[in-house]
């Protein structure tokens, strides 16, 4: 975790001191259960919540203590026992460490989808604002990169909401999934802990109890999770990438906010670059990197093992804390996105009409020509146009397997810019559900 891509609020959920708080509820919780059980005194479980309740954890000291045992919460418990005192041996009763660190898992990549919604959220209001601001500004529709036929830059930001919208139900989902609490002691048969226990530190924690847990929570539900995020990580790069294309020099339909004082090259002092575009395009493949080590996870041998330890100490805070950075940025580069109706139009224009040919050619079909007859006819008119040889409504004109079906004024109306677009408004009805 890089603090250039973090935020502290995203940070925060995986400091040291965020993890041993919640490592110690969830003992102290489980000591509620025991105690209402009658396994372990009344007293007790009220003793270790007012000298742990209120406790400041000390990294260092944990540490310090690991290095010696070699046993990360062997060494927590260690110090849980500093500051309780005696009545901390009756913690951990019947528990492993698998319920301690997976259930701890589960709750802070909870609270981190919690951001990330909040995150998706910023980003699709500012998709939408900026969709109806722009509903009817036209501009060219590109396929494999070459001008195809015309769009509105508002249709193109409603796509990318429909998308995000989509991304918000995967986060939901992947929430919902990775959301369960496992207190089941070793490989999971409960034969030293009561279920009930674990249905307690569950409910306190907003959890759900895992059905079945091998000593630890299976790990198809992580790699799951990690798919998730790259999706919507991949979500992020195709709107950054879209933008890096129109801020190109030829192409200039958009450019992103340039503020006062800022430097695009140390060298050209002409340059403005998309370099949020870019860093996000960046972040995505971080995200994405930490789908192959998750599903590698899933395979452990026999009931646990702790080769997805290491993997998920460093996936679980990257992944989360680089996705919030880059939809808070996302949000931001499209709320400030400069976008430019003039350049559009030229952009459209730019190839003399061309764009229209489908529209003519079904308008052969409709007067009684064999699709392939139109196709040749009005490609080779196009053809002729693109090599400078005239305007392509005047070669049509001209053409006599064309002007002799099509009327001029049939032709200007098929060159009518507005008529592609005559369905904006019900696109934009379906996306968001607004007359």
């Amino acid at each position: 975790m890089i603090p250039r891509y973090a935020r502290p609020e995203a940070a925060a959920v995986w400091s040291a001191q965020t993890r041993f708080r919640i490592m110690f509820e969830i003992e102290a919780h489980a000591a509620d259960a025991m105690a209402q059980l009658g396994v372990i005194p009344k007293l007790v479980a009220k003793a270790i919540w007012e000298r742990g309740g209120e406790a400041v954890f000390d990294p260092d000291r944990v540490d310090e203590i690991e290095r010696e045992t070699k046993h990360d919460v062997i060494a927590f418990l260690t110090h849980v026992t500093e500051i309780v005192g005696p009545e901390a041996r009756f913690l951990h009763q019947g528990m492993t460490s698998s319920d301690v660190n997976d259930t701890a898992l589960a709750v802070q990549l909870a609270r981190a989808t919690d951001l990330l919604l909040e995150d998706v959220e910023l980003v699709l209001a500012a998709l939408k604002r900026r969709a109806y601001e722009h509903r009817h500004t036209p501009c060219i529709g590109r396929s494999h990169g070459i001008h195809a036929e015309p769009t509105t830059f508002g249709l193109k930001l409603a796509g990318h909401y429909a998308e995000f919208a989509r991304a918000r139900e995967r986060l939901a989902m992947a929430r919902f999934e990775i959301a369960t609490c496992a207190i089941s002691g070793p490989v999971g048969t409960f034969a030293s802990v009561d279920p009930r226990v674990e249905a307690h530190v569950a409910e306190k924690l907003g959890l759900r109890p895992e059905p079945i847990s091998s000593q630890i929570i299976p790990r198809d539900r992580h790699a799951a999770y990690f798919a998730a995020l790259a999706v919507v990580a991949s979500s992020i790069e195709r709107l950054a990438v879209e933008i890096r294309h129109l801020q190109r020099t030829e192409v200039l339909e958009v450019e992103e906010p340039f503020d006062e004082g800022q430097k695009g090259s140390s060298a050209m002092p002409h340059k403005r670059n998309p370099i949020l575009s870019e860093n996000l395009t960046g972040l995505a493949r971080l995200v994405r990197a930490a789908v192959v080590p998750a599903l590698e996870d899933v395979a452990l041998w026999h009931e646990r093992d702790i080769s997805h330890s290491s993997v998920e100490r460093a996936i679980a805070p990257d992944t989360t804390v680089h996705l919030d950075f880059a939809l808070r940025r996302l949000a931001s580069l499209i709320e400030r996105l400069v976008v430019y109706p003039q350049n559009m139009a030229r952009n459209l224009d730019r190839l003399g009409g061309l764009v229209h040919s489908q529209r003519v050619l079904l308008a052969l079909t409709q007067k009684g020509v064999a699709r392939e007859d139109a196709y040749a006819a009005v490609q080779r008119n196009a053809m002729k146009a693109r090599r400078g040889e005239g305007a392509f409504v005047d070669l049509l004109e001209a053409d006599r397997d064309v002007g002799t079906r099509l009327s001029e004024a049939e032709l200007a109306e098929l060159f009518d810019p507005a008529r592609p677009l005559e369905h904006v408004d019900a696109i934009f009805a379906r996306v968001f559900g607004e007359a």
